[in-house]
């Protein structure tokens, strides 16, 4: 195996545990997200809300199918909660998440 073989061996293998690690935190995030809107707009059960917020993960890549089910949860039960303080708390729980993932390994 040539050296260009094992540094291209190497960039998929990081390639992939990167993209690993990331669905991992957006997974996680999405869980933390969905604990903390669920005590904000008091929602009775937050196993079930935790659900709902993961499977609107699915719709689209990226984050803006999670942004708006949020969004417009917090809309529809009166939560006063920007459009950037909402980007900022999905940021702040991805970091969280990805930390704890890190730690976990």
């Amino acid at each position: 195996m040539t050296t260009f073989d094992k540094r291209e061996k190497a960039q998929e293998a990081k390639f992939a545990h990167d993209a690993d690690l990331t669905f991992k935190a957006e997974s996680r995030r999405n869980k933390l997200l969905a604990i903390w809107v669920a005590d904000l707009i008091g929602h009775a059960d937050v196993n079930a809300y935790i659900g709902e917020v993961i499977a609107s993960d699915f719709e689209e890549a990226g984050d803006e199918d999670v942004y708006r089910k949020i969004s417009a949860d917090l809309e529809a039960a009166g939560a006063d909660v920007s459009e950037e303080d909402l980007r900022a708390k999905m940021s702040e729980l991805f970091a969280i998440a990805k930390q704890e993932i890190l730690s976990e390994r």
